[in-house]
């Protein structure tokens, strides 16, 4: 159903990028509000336009307007939404035919990424290649080419799911038999069939996230991206949507997703873990949970808050988490686990960290390094 592609689908690669407010809109300051943008200025490319460079060397752009200032290198003016780089020194590579998953805390430049790759917004600098086009380019031909499922659902309430996948098939001129078919199959594939008459509105959360992806996958996509598709929606459904994306994939399409679940991320063939704007770590799962430095022991015992502050001040310990009715320890390599826990009453077993583990260690380990 899906046309295969070329190797490489998609292809980020971005300098300083994506200068945008909290908004993902570009904002300009106001003369006599203040804030500081944390960093050195290290040029001025014209009246409006610094660069500030920040604890870890990466450039970023920033506008001002003309009347504002700046003294011992912080900016003076800006609204209340200080203007920040919400992505930069970004690069990305998602292979033709694989599920790469975006995850992070919220803020991490995730769907900045994706409305970038779209062609919704463009960056400041660097390039986005999309189907083996450059997505400044030719942005036309790359939407044609992309199916793309935002976090809120955008579809019409008041119409019926028929009604709402007839719109979205007249909008991609899709019409006769190869309308019929194609609403047919994708409404047996998210066992939707049922449905096909009700309002949008009455549907359940999972049921609008399986009609927005039947509406997005309508004009055949060669490549899904998709911004959080399941958040709020219940297990089940959940479940259910995976296996249609599985379905998807097996037939050739690739896919870009980001996601708040962790084991939905476990489900990708990649992943990359985007925080502050940058991808940290990429990997398969396994080889991420294999390369993480620290040892991982589960701990188990009485008052498990009061025992989390006890390990997290002995030296050798790198961070210490509660996990459900345990705690997740991590020690530096070097560090035998007796020498922590030898005079306290508790169990320690030795585990492979899960994908939240490595997240969690990893941010940890990120804030230590821009501290220091």
């Amino acid at each position: 159903m899906y046309k295969k592609l070329s190797i490489l689908a998609i292809a980020l690669l971005l300098g300083v990028s994506a200068a945008f407010a909290q908004t993902g809109q570009m904002r300009s300051a106001v003369a006599g509000q203040k804030y500081k943008i944390k960093g050195v200025v290290v040029a001025k490319e014209d009246t409006n336009t610094f660069v500030v460079r920040d604890s870890v060397g990466v450039d970023t752009k920033v506008v001002i307007t003309p009347n504002a200032s700046i003294k011992n290198n912080a900016f003076f003016g800006g609204d209340r939404f200080p203007v920040t780089a919400l992505v930069r020194g970004l690069n990305l590579e998602v292979k033709s035919g694989e599920v790469f998953g975006l995850v992070g805390p919220d803020g991490a430049g995730k769907t900045t990424t994706l409305r970038m790759l779209c062609g919704l917004i463009d960056p400041d600098e660097g390039e986005a290649i999309v189907a083996g086009l450059k997505v400044k380019d030719s942005s036309d031909e790359v939407k044609d080419a992309i199916g793309y499922m935002a976090q809120k659902f955008g579809l019409y309430g008041d119409l019926s799911v028929e009604e709402n996948m007839d719109f979205y098939a007249d909008l991609f001129g899709i019409t006769g038999t190869t309308r019929a078919e194609l609403k047919t199959r994708l409404l047996k594939m998210t066992r939707m069939e049922p449905f096909r008459d009700r309002l949008a509105s009455k549907l359940s959360g999972g049921m609008k996230q399986k009609l927005s992806l039947m509406c997005t996958l309508l004009h055949k996509p060669q490549i899904l991206f998709l911004d959080e598709p399941t958040n709020g929606v219940d297990p089940v459904s959940r479940r259910d949507f995976w296996l249609i994306l599985e379905e998807l994939v097996r037939d050739g399409l690739t896919v870009l997703v980001s996601t708040a679940y962790l084991d939905e991320a476990e489900r990708c063939h990649r992943i990359g873990l985007m925080n502050q704007g940058r991808i940290v770590l990429s990997g398969t799962p396994a080889e991420l949970k294999a390369a993480m430095p620290e040892k991982c022991y589960a701990i188990r015992g009485p008052n498990l808050r009061s025992l989390q502050q006890t390990l997290k001040a002995r030296s050798g310990v790198v961070n210490v988490e509660l996990s459900g009715a345990e705690l997740h320890l991590f020690l530096a390599p070097a560090i035998p686990l007796l020498s922590i826990i030898a005079d306290l009453d508790l169990e320690a077993e030795r585990i492979t960290p899960t994908l939240e583990d490595v997240l969690i260690a990893e941010i940890h380990r990120l804030g230590i390094q821009a501290a220091a």
